[in-house]
Parts: C-alpha cells; sequence; structure tokens
C-alpha cells in the first residue's frame, strides 16, 4: 500500500486511559499542537478542582490565545478514592459538578464552534459512576464532523472502543507513589 492510498478524516476521537501516567500530559500535547496549528480548542476539565499546574498554564496561556482557547474547570476533586477523596464535598455535589462539566463537554463538541474538544478525566467520572456510559457514547457520537475529540481518564469503558478512532493506553511500569511517595508538583499534577 502506498501513501496515496490513505485518505484524511475531517476529526477524530482519541482516548488517552490505562493506569500509568501521561494521560493529562499527553493531551496538553495535543493542545499545543492544535493551538500551533492555528485551531480553536476547548480544555473540559472533570475530576481536578484543585490548582495543578495545567491550570496555571492554561490561565497564563489564555490571554495570548484568547481567541483560541476556552478553559472550564467542573470538577470538584476526587471523588470515591479513600483519604485521597475530596473532603467536604457530597456525593450529590460531585454529580451535579460531572453533570454541569458534562453538559458544558457536550455543547462545546455538538457546537462546530471547535476544533479540538479535550475533556480530560471524563473517563474517571464514568468508571465513578458520576456519569454513565450512555452519556459518554452520546457525546462521541454527537460531536460536529469538523470537531475532534479526546478523552482521558483511567477506565475507558471497552464497549465503546468502536465509537473511537486512536486509543493509547498508558501502561504503568513503575511509580513512586506505590513506595508511599506523594505527587510532585509540576511532574505529577
Amino acid at each position: 500500500m502506498s501513501y496515496e492510498d490513505y485518505k484524511s478524516k475531517e476529526s477524530v476521537t482519541i482516548v488517552y486511559t490505562g493506569e500509568g501516567k501521561g494521560k493529562t500530559s499527553a493531551s496538553i500535547g495535543l493542545l499545543v499542537r492544535a493551538l500551533g496549528n492555528r485551531n480553536k480548542v476547548a480544555f473540559i476539565q472533570f475530576i481536578k478542582y484543585w490548582g495543578v499546574s495545567e491550570h496555571v498554564f492554561l490561565r497564563d496561556i489564555g490571554p495570548l490565545f484568547q481567541d483560541q482557547l476556552f478553559f472550564y474547570k467542573g470538577g470538584k476533586g476526587f471523588y470515591n478514592a479513600g483519604e485521597h477523596s475530596a473532603q467536604a464535598i457530597t456525593k450529590k455535589q460531585h454529580l451535579s459538578a460531572a453533570l454541569d462539566t458534562y453538559k458544558k463537554a457536550l455543547e462545546c463538541a455538538k457546537s462546530g464552534e471547535y476544533d479540538v474538544v479535550i475533556c480530560d478525566e471524563i473517563n474517571n467520572a464514568v468508571h465513578d459512576g458520576l456519569l454513565n456510559k450512555t452519556q459518554l457514547k452520546n457525546l462521541i457520537v454527537s460531536k460536529a464532523p469538523n470537531t475532534s475529540l479526546c478523552l482521558t481518564g483511567r477506565n475507558f469503558p471497552d464497549v465503546l472502543l468502536e465509537y473511537v478512532d486512536i486509543a493509547t493506553n498508558m501502561d504503568k511500569i513503575k511509580h513512586h507513589f506505590d513506595d508511599k511517595f506523594l505527587a510532585n508538583k509540576g511532574i505529577d499534577f
């Protein structure tokens, strides 16, 4: 098969999943590549509510890319993650925040206004029961034809793989967290 036998797609759906580090980092790389191509990007943040380094970065580049970049931080923190769970946030608040964030992601994906919509940690929200697989499938299949969609987070549902174009599983080989070391700011978050 020669290169001439290949055809291009107007848009793709990309999944970064798995237990390893790098899912959000990969999506930020995608954001940088898209902005560098003068694409319009929406970065929709599920789960991570506290101040993480990517929020600082997105806030700081916002004025430079004001017509190209939309950032929405909608999560309320880790849900049902034992001692690492968001403190003083009820299940009802988590569910409400996830639904509001989903609605924003769906609005951006369906609008046709964005070339790329990144839904960071949405897979975690589905796995944790804050959203369901039907909602995730609906997001994928109802995106505008010209909009690429990126979904990150652990535990992407295998039953939805048929609806995506690119799926990468980040496998953990070793992580210092397993040896009781906390995450490093600027490296892990």
